[in-house]
């Protein structure tokens, strides 16, 4: 079969455009921007890359279409498509119908950490022997591709609330029939689809509805809102996880400020202390999902315990872009308040009196909407010196975050003013930490290149995310 996927660049489409090449189609796809790592990443396994959507690009007719969930009405592409009869599908169903079928499904839904729990579950599965298939929004690491099909029964996938296509408002995930879903927290977000917090707990709750009695919910015991979703309806047992409750099934045990060791105990019991690389308390959440959804998956604690310690997580979530004099430059996937607080009080913990430097950009729809915009100020508090880009196009004004900085903020009119700021500002023995979901024109590796900083790893991973 040949498969033209549009969107093919973002890392959900370009992770289904992996698993159709593994499955022996011939795939082709189309974006309107084209750039490492990921069409690196497809040019490997043979994809041909177009840019732009153009009706041509659709010529002669593919037997399927996979549509992505960033194109609308509208787009040149999508107009041929209706126009022409082609034969189309979202990326979600596709995958529900052509990689899923069979598989034993571990979803991972929740507004933040489902990247990184993703990652680590498929990671904590390879460790044991399980050989699984997994779709990642992201690249872990680990396994430096965003998909593969695996040899055994199960299947890992990141169960994004987002909706499916211009055709399909429903959540992505509920394409998924997972028999093993993980319920990390549920905060307001995607402003520019969701009215309030009750709309994004009835998707949730959509979800809840199809996991089998014989599964297994894993489930975020801190959450309030999680525990109403519940509350609507549940037939399938739950597992809660938690940090600051002992009344939860699985509970962790801070032995380090910064996140980096833990006591993991099950139904009341410590089963084995982790120790690993990470930072922060919502990565201790991570590990906790994510251990838990393994041992409902037949996985021995000792054995998922053992596995966190190799675990590189995925690019993009504080990951270091390089260090020069210095200074260290990270790069991290930001796109909610509470995801940016969290990681700045890990940053925080492992760095004590040192300098943390932000540049932001407010790039998903719920941030250039203004939705979060009380709550930045408050998030950033571990910083020590924020600037903000505030592109000509940004409906609000910014000084409504840089004003309740109490002088630490400041904003940038264009990546190029907030890297020549940044760079004037840097001394040594700081962090520069740049917070986007999106591309941000390369502005990590531009700061590193700046400084005279090598970066380690690829160019920063692009996002599916609007």
């Amino acid at each position: 079969m040949r498969i033209h996927i549009l969107g093919i660049c973002g890392t959900f489409m370009g992770g289904l455009a992996a698993l159709a090449r593994e499955q022996g189609h011939a795939v082709e796809g189309s974006d309107q921007g084209i750039y490492p790592p990921m069409s690196t990443q497809l040019a490997a396994l043979g994809i041909a890359l177009r840019e732009a959507y153009r009706a041509e690009h659709l010529q002669p007719a593919p037997d399927l279409v996979l549509v992505g969930n960033a194109l609308s009405r509208g787009n040149p592409a999508v107009e041929y498509l209706l126009e022409a009869g082609l034969c189309y599908v979202s990326g979600p169903q596709w995958l529900g119908e052509s990689v899923l079928p069979g598989r034993r499904v571990l979803a991972v839904a929740g507004t933040h950490g489902k990247t990184t729990t993703t990652a680590l579950l498929a990671h904590v599965l390879e460790s044991a022997g399980r050989a699984p298939g997994f779709l990642v929004g992201g690249v872990p690491a680990n396994f430096g591709v965003s998909a593969r099909l695996g040899g055994g029964p199960d299947f890992v996938v990141e169960a994004d609330e987002y909706d499916t296509a211009f055709f399909d408002k429903r959540s992505k995930f509920v394409h998924y029939r997972p028999r093993i879903a993980v319920l990390n927290n549920l905060e307001y977000d995607h402003a520019d689809i969701f009215p309030d917090v009750a709309a994004i707990q009835r998707q949730f709750h959509h979800l809840v509805r199809i996991v089998p009695a014989g599964g297994r919910l894993v489930v975020n015991g801190e959450d309030d809102r999680l525990a109403a979703v519940l509350a609507m309806g549940c037939w399938t047992p739950v597992e809660r996880f938690a940090i600051d409750r002992a009344d939860v099934e699985w509970r962790a045990e801070p032995r380090a400020a910064d996140g980096s060791a833990f006591v993991v105990h099950h139904r009341g019991v410590p089963v084995g202390e982790a120790r690993w690389n990470l930072l922060g308390r919502h990565n201790v959440m991570n590990a906790l999902a994510a251990v838990a959804a393994a041992h409902a998956a037949g996985v021995a604690v000792a054995d998922a315990l053992a596995a966190l310690p190799s675990f590189a997580s995925a690019k993009r979530r504080l990951e270091t872009v390089g260090a020069a004099n210095g200074i260290t430059v990270y790069d991290d996937f930001a796109h909610h308040p509470t995801a940016i607080a969290t990681t700045l009080a890990g940053l925080r913990a492992r760095v004590g009196a040192a300098r943390i430097l932000v540049g932001m950009e407010p790039r998903s729809n719920s941030m250039r909407l203004g939705a979060h915009a009380d709550e930045l100020a408050p998030a950033l508090r571990d910083a020590d010196r924020v600037l903000f880009l505030q592109r000509p196009g940004l409906p609000w004004d910014a000084a409504r975050v840089t004003g309740a900085l109490d002088r630490r903020g400041g904003t940038a009119s264009s990546v190029d003013e907030l890297l020549a700021a940044l760079a004037v500002e840097a001394r040594a023995g700081d962090h520069v930490v740049f917070m986007s979901n999106g591309g941000f024109e390369n502005a990590p590796a531009r700061f590193a290149a700046l400084i005279g900083a090598v970066a380690p790893g690829a160019p920063p991973n692009r996002s599916d995310v609007p």
